[in-house]
């Protein structure tokens, strides 16, 4: 099956401009169950850190994907074949940007067009890749296409479970297969994952997930895609130890 290796990058609101309701659903349970004012401050902080792993106050700011497949397909069209790819980022003082390196192609785009071309792009695969993409990205990507207008092509949400999922959009979630669906105790990212079967990390290169707000922020675009590069590799990496010894 033609098989696309698929992960994102968003980034939180910020807290201090957003309405004082909204401030006070986000934060009204903080002040709960906090002991004392220094604990309300690191638990705040903690929340305004973390608002970009929500579809309802963050945004996409790079999506990438990956051709997983040993035979030329779909992704051809879109200038990549054998375990080539792209990376659709947020660019917003540069829309035209563009250029390529290792086979990856870099575009920069508005989240809504990044958004339809990943649901554009799918409907040419049967078989979808992801770390922890089930709990994160899917239904990231799913709201957030809502949000802006934009129909999803493929259901990647239809059933946990890989042999009651729906025939032409298989979605296999690494960390749920890995863990055996959450039977293993410590279920470790991307970076522990990578370490254990000797994939080179995405973390090595100093950047993590919680620097990609920051980045944006000094408008390094092009190195968010970049290090969202390091995640697709990696994914595809783990995914081919699992298919050739952990797959039945």
């Amino acid at each position: 099956m033609a098989k696309l290796i698929f992960d994102i990058e968003t980034i939180g609101e910020n807290f201090d401009e957003l309405d004082e309701t909204t401030q006070g659903a986000l934060s009204w349970w903080i002040k709960k169950e906090s002991n004392g004012e220094e604990e309300y401050k690191i638990a705040l902080e903690e929340l305004k850190n973390g608002l970009g792993f929500s579809p309802l106050t963050g945004q996409v700011v790079a999506i990438g994907v990956l051709d997983g497949d040993s035979e030329p397909s779909s992704m051809a069209s879109y200038g990549a074949g054998k375990n080539k790819g792209a990376v659709y980022y947020q660019n917003p003082d540069d829309l035209t940007e563009e250029s390529e390196d290792g086979g990856i192609k870099f575009k920069a785009m508005s989240e809504r067009d990044m958004l339809a071309k990943f649901w554009e792009l799918a409907e040419h695969y049967d078989e979808f890749v992801s770390f922890n993409g089930r709990s994160f990205d899917v239904p990231f990507l799913m709201i957030r296409s809502a949000i802006l207008g934009v129909r999803p092509s493929v259901d990647l949400m239809s059933n946990r479970y890989l042999s009651s999922q729906r025939f032409g959009a298989k979605h296999i979630d690494l960390l749920d297969q890995l863990s055996f669906y959450g039977a293993v105790r410590r279920k470790g990212n991307l970076h522990l994952w990578s370490r254990a079967f000797g994939i080179k990390s995405p973390k090595e290169g100093g950047v993590t997930g919680e620097d990609v707000g920051q980045l944006f922020r000094e408008k390094k675009f092009l190195d968010i895609a970049k290090y969202n590069v390091g995640d697709l590799r990696a994914t595809l990496a783990l995914y081919n130890y699992w298919d050739k010894y952990l797959k039945f």
